[in-house]
């Protein structure tokens, strides 16, 4: 592991500014989300016999799982195998792909997906009640299931709250936002303190004790203006983990997912997808002119890795001088059956794709990378795991393969349940919170970071660009200490947290001068072999961020 020395943002909070907890609940386990990672390390660790609080910022069923549309990817076909799963899962991820964590995603899935089955989720079959498989952009063999045509995620999220909802071993609290992580005397997570609507003082802070922390908070979309991701992914988990002390990796992966519903150049928040499962049954791309501008491109065409088909849009827009390109699904049989989902939101905003071209772009979807796990979803502070879209495995690489994020966060949670069964140490008590370190940001600042990600650390970047972005950063990270910063409350925490992620992001993608993946830099289009490294980030305890190079396949540095 060796460091960088890079231009970073200095001046972030190790702490939120925030009251002490005026009330607390205690259980073995603390589990901070709800979508399909979380809900199913509750599970197991329900059957594991440990007591289980769930935090959830909304309410259970407002995260990313409920959005997925595309599927689950397993290898569920006799002429399919693991190795092509893993295969196709190591090319999308170009060389970053940690070779034991594929493995295990590959191998557990299909028995995972069967345990989610047996939990109570119901997946499209054929009339002989068999599984109906499907291919997505990247997959060498028909192997995603799906629910409801195309939704998918809204299945699961069903029967996982029911699931969790029928055993009185889980305790939800719900409207609640993370703020910090609390540790006992040796430095191990011992729960967190968090904002509850409602709840206990009027300033609604309070704390969950408990002997492991398992963040599950998903993604971190929202830090740039326009998303697939829905509201409450701000990228809590990831800031929570670098405030502690916690490694992040590969952040600079963030993937924009290739066919985003255009709605037009003011759109801002979550945007509605168009799922590449209508790629997977026949639709196309097209520029202006009516052409195919994929074909020739890749091998796959419309089917390619999602970073290729990202990048070949973007080409185009920049090219035509245009903010959108059309796909055409006019020619899928039974369109409106075979994805409803879809073509109602589109409707919704005028377009029948059943008989009219779609406009599309790429918008911010999914972070390959986040907090630095081993196989066990621990990640380097004790006591504290994560599972899902927060975490970073190794599996996804430089490029998440399709639907293999749903199935990352059901084999991943099993593997923390196992070892909350085997690992868990007796409670100690937590030490009393510190007081927060540094101001926090107006939240009239939060559309300077997300207008300053979209415009200069989005799908295509550059070595000017990404100075910009880190000097706009820097200055908001500066009026944190030569001020006294905005009032304690929900919407200065998120913003404060979405500037950590942002800076930290910005570093890597700086730091990273090549083009790999759904990391593009246009001033250094090739990819080099000196950089099939990881890059880690760290906040120090004086609220700079650290960079490091860490080469595949060499620990993290996991010390429990």
């Amino acid at each position: 592991m060796s460091s960088l020395t890079t231009p970073s943002v200095t001046g972030l909070p190790t702490r939120l500014a925030a009251p002490a907890p005026g009330w607390e609940l205690s259980a073995d386990v603390c589990v901070v989300g709800s979508g399909v990672a979380g809900l199913c390390v509750a599970l197991h660790a329900r059957a594991a016999g440990l007591s289980v609080a769930v935090v959830t910022k909304v309410r259970v069923d407002d995260g990313s799982t409920r959005w997925a549309q595309g599927g689950i990817a397993a290898v569920l076909d006799p002429a399919d195998t693991p190795g092509a799963h893993a295969r196709d899962t190591e090319v999308a991820g170009v060389g970053l792909c940690e070779p034991a964590a594929v493995q295990a995603l590959v191998t557990e899935g299909p028995g995972r997906l069967h345990q989610l089955i047996d939990w109570g989720a119901a997946f499209d079959r054929d009339p002989g009640g068999r599984l109906l498989l499907t291919r997505e952009g990247g997959h060498s063999a028909d192997r995603i299931v799906h629910a409801g045509g195309d939704a998918t995620g809204s299945e699961v999220q069903r029967a996982l709250h029911a699931a969790v909802l029928a055993d009185p071993g889980v305790t939800l609290v719900e409207h609640a936002m993370v703020l910090d992580l609390l540790t006992d005397a040796s430095g191990r997570a011992a729960g967190v303190t968090l904002h509850v609507l409602g709840e206990g003082s009027a300033d609604g802070v309070g704390a969950v004790r408990a002997r492991a922390v398992v963040l599950a908070t998903g993604g971190m979309g929202q830090v740039y203006a326009a998303t697939t991701n829905p509201s409450v992914s701000t990228g809590d988990g990831v800031a929570l983990g670098l405030r502690a002390g916690a490694v992040a990796t590969d952040l600079e992966f963030v993937q924009f997912h290739p066919t985003a519903l255009y709605l037009g150049p003011g759109a801002r928040g979550q945007q509605p997808l168009v799922s590449e499962a209508l790629r997977g049954e026949g639709a196309v791309l097209r520029d202006g002119a009516g052409e195919r501008f994929m074909v020739g491109a890749h091998p796959l065409a419309e089917l390619a890795p999602r970073d290729v088909v990202a990048k070949g849009i973007t080409r185009v827009q920049l090219r035509d001088g245009v903010d959108h390109v059309w796909l055409d699904a006019r020619g899928i049989p039974g369109l409106a059956e075979r994805f409803p989902t879809i073509v109602a939101r589109c409707r919704q905003a005028g377009i029948d794709p059943v008989t009219d071209l779609v406009p599309v772009t790429p918008a911010a979807h999914y972070a390959s990378g986040g907090l630095a796990t081993d196989l066990a979803g621990r990640t380097t502070v004790p006591g504290l795991y994560a599972c899902g879209e927060v975490a970073c495995t190794g599996v996804h690489g430089a490029n998440r393969l399709a639907s293999n994020s749903l199935l990352e966060g059901l084999v991943f949670a099993a593997r923390i349940g196992a070892d909350l069964a085997a690992a868990l140490p007796p409670s100690a008590p937590a030490l009393a919170g510190a007081p927060g370190t540094g101001g926090l940001l107006d939240p009239a600042g939060r559309r300077t970071v997300t207008d300053t990600m979209s415009g200069r650390v989005a799908a295509l970047r550059s070595g000017a660009g990404l100075a910009e972005a880190t000097g706009v950063l820097a200055s908001l990270a500066a009026s944190l200490v030569e001020g006294p910063g905005a009032a304690p409350g929900v919407e200065s925490w998120e913003a404060t947290g979405l500037l950590t992620v942002a800076s930290a992001l910005t570093a890597a993608a700086a730091a990273r001068e090549e083009t790999r993946g759904c990391h593009w830099r246009e001033d250094h289009p090739g990819s080099e072999e000196e950089w099939r490294v990881h890059l880690d980030v760290r906040l120090d305890d004086d609220g700079r961020l650290r960079l490091s190079r860490r080469p595949v396949g060499e620990p993290v540095g996991v010390a429990w």
